[in-house]
């Protein structure tokens, strides 16, 4: 299989993956991929993204210690002051 393959743009926007590459990953219609973008170059993984589910994770960490981004931003703001101090 080749590194790189080019795909028709269909309508409404739809990629057909090549049957080789399907069967290769084992998708099936219906299946989901993650799809990155990196300012144009896209980047599609079988493995679901794990980015939403770590963000709750942290969100509902730092609620539950009753910080905020603006508590957080301060204290880096105050390290950044004492790191310039020594």
């Amino acid at each position: 299989m080749p590194d790189s393959l080019s795909l028709l743009v269909g309508k409404r926007g739809v990629l057909t993956l090549p049957k080789a590459l399907r069967e290769r990953y084992g998708l099936k219609s219906g299946d989901r991929v993650t799809l990155i973008d990196l300012d144009g170059v896209f980047v599609l993984s079988t493995v679901a993204s794990k980015v939403d589910a770590i963000a709750d994770q942290i969100s509902k960490t730092l609620y539950a210690k009753d910080e905020s981004l603006e508590s957080m931003l301060l204290t880096l703001r105050e390290e950044r002051a004492r790191y310039g101090k020594d």
